[in-house]
This record gives C-alpha cells, structure tokens and sequence, in this order.
C-alpha cells in the first residue's frame, strides 16, 4: 500500500500516457530504453546500475552539453512489484549501504487506464526544507519533462 502524500513533505505528478501499462514498464525497467527519457533533453543519461530487485543498485549518469558523464543519481531500490510499482530511494545505495546525502525516496505506479496508463509519482521527503528545495528546484518541470519524454517513446511504438 502506498501511503497518502503529505504535502508538508512530498511531491506528486501524475500523467495519462497513452499506452499500454507493458511498454511504459518497459521503458522503466530496460537500460537502453530507460537511458532514452530518464533526463531531460538535450543532458543524456547514462545507467550505471539498475538491479530491479529490492536492495539492488539504481545509479545513473548525466552529460550535459555533450560534456563527460557525471554523478547523478546513487540509489537502491526498495520495491519492485512487476508491471505495477517501483520505489527507489537515495537515502540508500545498492546493498542496503546508507547514503552520504538522503534526499527522497519516489513511488512510482502505473494502472490500467482506458487511454492507457495512469502514470503516479510520490515523492517523499525528509523534511519540509528539502520538499520545497526540491520543488524549487525545479521537480514539476524536470520530472514533467521526463515523463513526457516517457510517453513520447512509448505513444510512438502504439501508432
């Protein structure tokens, strides 16, 4: 069960893609597929690691500006629920190692839709302070763009 969003200290966006719940976790759970949405463009992303069991790695890479890869995500997975569920967070690195600089732990779910699938981001964090860093940081338009960037390379394999 996934817990309600308190919005003290988490963040939610939800998207309908239009196609089926299979490509959309397809495209979560496939390196190359993952690599092609995960950043927004023109940055590319680079998976170091993707274990989808829970403890496993989840690290990725970013290059922005055609430049050298970088750090960019240091994750374990927490959950991983076959077609229906990922929950990650950075709190802890692959292996159950705690992390240097917790920051979120995300939910994400997909169901059935009638257009497709109803695509849910839960992003919780430790305190108030780094919920609105995050947001004003940017999240609604980051995390936006990668979901569209999501629904763009799975709604271009319906057509």
């Amino acid at each position: 069960m996934t817990a309600s969003p308190n919005p003290e200290l988490d963040l939610t966006i939800s998207r309908i893609i239009k196609a089926p719940r299979s490509l959309v976790w397809s495209a979560w759970t496939d390196p190359s597929r993952f690599e092609q949405w995960w950043i927004p463009e023109p940055a590319r992303c680079k998976v170091v690691a993707m274990e989808l069991r829970p403890g496993g790695a989840f690290t990725t890479q970013i290059s922005e500006n055609g430049g050298a890869f970088q750090p960019h995500l240091s994750a374990c997975f927490l959950a991983v629920e076959d077609g229906e569920k990922i929950v990650f967070t950075n709190a802890l690195t692959g292996g159950w190692r705690p992390a240097e600089q917790p920051f979120m732990t995300a939910i994400l779910t997909l169901r059935d839709h009638p257009q497709g699938t109803d695509y849910h981001a839960h992003v919780m964090h430790k305190s108030n302070a780094d919920r609105n860093i995050h947001e004003e940081a940017g999240f609604y338009d980051g995390w936006g763009t990668v979901i569209g960037q999501l629904a763009r390379l799975v709604e271009q394999r319906v057509q």
